[in-house]
């Protein structure tokens, strides 16, 4: 009988393996969160009474996971937004005839054409978690190199040791991986069966840090979030801070286009007055004249660094 791999068993190996999945879950986390808040659902024209069910946290969510919701008007609980279930046939503008809204709850109700919206999360008809989770994935290992870049400035060494004293200088190594001022070790350790050797390990955090910043804002870009970057020598002018933002302006057309296009036809089918923008995630902000459409030193004369596209 062969030997039993415990590959992951030691508890060295387990953190290694939560740290990374840890890392993973807060990127994904935060893009998710970032992705979900960026648009302003209006239902206020709606009696109250009525919109009690509609949640425009919950439209996101279920826009996320499952790239789209369906608006409807239920007899007895007023109208609703919730997941669908789409099937053929197909309308001559390739929309699903057959809808089929449900909850966890168990609510569960058959749709149309006639009676309900389809709001879709984007022009692919796509959810939003697939890309968000392969960037996380990409952040995630970029993060976890950076920090075994930085340890290894730290312990740029690889121990050479008998078999039998494997435990012991494991031990030993925790006491200076944790930075005790002093090792202790048994009157019998025998060092002259030990070797250190250095690695040498180059310095590249900073590069990395470098690209997962980049990778970051190319990440914002996707779910169409703000993310200018300059440096203050450059001294951009507002038109070139927002030709330099036109991927992240285009992004946002996509996932806003589609709602844009279902309010609409949810106003005209229900008599309806509801809106949907996207939220406005900077305005302006005076940064030492660096940035405007005025580049003079004048002090008295603030600058604004860029304006909204949104807010013409």
């Amino acid at each position: 009988m062969g030997k039993r791999n415990k590959g992951w068993g030691s508890p060295g190996e387990k953190l290694s393996v939560g740290t990374n999945v840890n890392s993973f879950i807060k990127y994904r986390d935060q893009l998710m969160e970032l992705g979900m808040v960026m648009f302003d659902w209006d239902f206020s024209s709606i009696e109250k009474n009525l919109r009690t069910n509609i949640n425009p946290a919950y439209i996101e969510r279920t826009e996320y996971f499952k790239g789209a919701t369906i608006f409807f008007k239920d007899d007895v609980l007023g109208y609703l937004c919730l997941p669908v279930i789409l099937g053929g046939p197909f309308s001559e503008d390739d929309k699903p005839k057959r809808r089929t809204a449900y909850s966890k709850s168990g609510y569960r109700k058959e749709l149309n054409e006639d009676n309900s919206v389809i709001i879709y999360n984007s022009y692919l008809k796509k959810p939003s978690c697939y890309t968000v989770d392969f960037y996380a994935r990409q952040l995630s290992d970029l993060e976890e190199s950076i920090m075994v870049n930085c340890k290894a400035q730290k312990t740029p060494v690889a121990i050479l040791c008998p078999e039998n004293e494997r435990l012991t200088m494991k031990n030993l190594y925790l006491q200076y991986d944790g930075n005790m001022p002093f090792i202790f070790g048994q009157n019998d350790l025998n060092l002259g069966q030990i070797k250190a050797i250095s690695t040498g390990a180059p310095f590249v955090a900073d590069k990395l840090y470098q690209i997962k910043m980049q990778l970051w804002n190319e990440a914002l870009t996707h779910l169409g979030i703000s993310n200018v970057s300059y440096q203050k020598k450059e001294r951009l002018v507002s038109d070139e801070v927002i030709r330099n933002m036109g991927g992240t302006i285009a992004s946002r057309y996509s996932r806003l286009d589609m709602r844009r296009q279902a309010v609409e036809e949810i106003n005209d089918k229900f008599g309806l007055n509801i809106s949907v923008d996207y939220r406005d995630d900077f305005r302006q902000t005076d940064d030492e004249n660096m940035i405007g459409d005025d580049t003079s030193n004048n002090p008295n004369k603030p600058v604004a660094m860029v304006e909204d596209l949104r807010t013409r």
